[in-house]
């Protein structure tokens, strides 16, 4: 399998840098596209259905490729592969029914390979402007797919609008679903990694009482007062302007561990004003022991490089590409550290790569499960077996 990574910041680019990609006889069968909403994605796509090759898209936050990092552009990650080694399936979601579609995708799945891997991307917010439930998809999944089948991808964004983000193929688009690149992975295979670098910050909390998405009360108080007064922001709630999510909780959301002893990141939405509670990006149950999280340090690049160097030492032959869904909340966090994860993550592998900033990401932490994050930066590389 051969890849090369191109960009642009329209369609026409897209065509040229295409054109310019495909000189030396590289005949690409599959793209992925990363595009921000800005973009005109029916021309994109067009112009990719015209040299006969599929598509695997979702709109971004912010897209980049090696050496690259963009707001409102386009990238594409070309490759080669041999029809017979994957498909593409979409499915929209109806009446947020998230188990239903995502039983059809891994039905779909294994009535095409016998042991299936995948990209996965979903819309990341509905045009009702409610969340994607990414654990359910997940959930699901493993359930009919098994443990130890592996999926990487992202919940596509919409440059932080937060009105209604898209996945799409070279066949359908939508605004309310799910979309999977499924391999045979006796022919290709997944290898990847997830990490997020928040840490516990203070004392043990504990969730008193909840219902799905809703914290009422931490340690037996209103939840939105106490968090907002921990971290000194309690004077804000009665600003008009104020957005809990985007002000605060992606620098400083709440840290849990799992039942199989991973952490999790999560993060309050919105607060609702007539109960004081926290609306949570993923659910959060009575009981549930968590601390409130601080950023991660200078050195999360580092470890982010080095947990990929460990990774690519021991696999059996080198990838041809890969893929990076990082979360959307690191840029304005981080800052230009982002930048070096993915360049740096670039530069272990030495392959073309591309990526976007996501809503959600779905992935598997260092010898941990499958599972649907938040915070993320998760990578995945894709390698041909011989």
């Amino acid at each position: 399998m051969k890849a090369k990574s191109i960009f642009g910041t329209s369609a026409e680019e897209i065509k040229t840098a295409l054109e310019n990609a495909m000189v030396d006889h590289f005949n690409p069968t599959l793209a992925v596209v990363f595009v921000s909403v800005k973009q005109d994605r029916k021309a994109i796509c067009d112009i990719l259905k015209s040299k006969d090759i599929e598509i695997f898209g979702a709109t971004s936050c912010g897209e980049f490729i090696n050496d690259h990092q963009s707001e409102g552009e386009t990238v594409v990650l070309l490759m080669d592969v041999k029809r017979e080694y994957f498909t593409i399936i979409i499915e929209d979601v109806e009446n947020e029914q998230v188990d239903k579609a995502a039983s059809n995708i891994a039905k779909n799945a294994l009535d095409h390979f016998e042991k299936p891997t995948m990209l996965l991307t979903s819309c990341g917010v509905y045009g009702n402007g409610k969340y994607f439930d990414g654990e359910t998809l997940v959930n699901v999944l493993v359930k009919e797919l098994g443990e130890d089948t592996i999926f990487f991808g992202g919940m596509a964004g919409d440059d932080w609008g937060i009105v209604n983000s898209y996945v799409f193929t070279h066949e359908k688009e939508s605004d309310n679903g799910i979309a999977a690149l499924v391999f045979d992975s006796d022919k290709i295979s997944l290898q990847g990694m997830a990490i997020h670098g928040w840490q516990p910050l203070g004392i043990a909390r504990k969730i008193t009482k909840s219902v799905g998405n809703m914290v009422y009360t931490i340690d037996d108080k209103p939840a939105a007062p106490l968090y907002l007064k921990y971290l000194g922001m309690a004077e804000k709630k009665e600003e008009e302007s104020f957005d809990v999510f985007k002000d605060l909780s992606i620098q400083y959301p709440f840290i849990a561990t799992r039942e199989d002893g991973e952490s999790i990141i999560k993060s309050p939405r919105s607060i609702d004003a007539e109960t004081n509670a926290l609306e949570m990006d993923i659910p959060m149950e009575e009981g549930t022991e968590f601390h409130f999280a601080t950023p991660p340090d200078f050195e999360i690049s580092d470890e982010i490089i080095a947990q990929a160097t460990e990774l690519k030492s021991s696999m059996d032959g080198e990838p041809e590409a890969m893929l990076i869904f990082s979360c959307a909340g690191r840029p304005p966090v981080l800052g230009p550290l982002t930048k070096l994860e993915n360049n740096g993550l670039a530069e272990v592998w030495q392959v073309p790569m591309a990526g976007f900033y996501t809503y959600g990401e779905f992935g598997r932490t260092k010898g941990g499960k499958q599972h649907f994050h938040s915070a993320m930066c998760c990578w995945v590389t894709l390698k041909e077996n011989k």
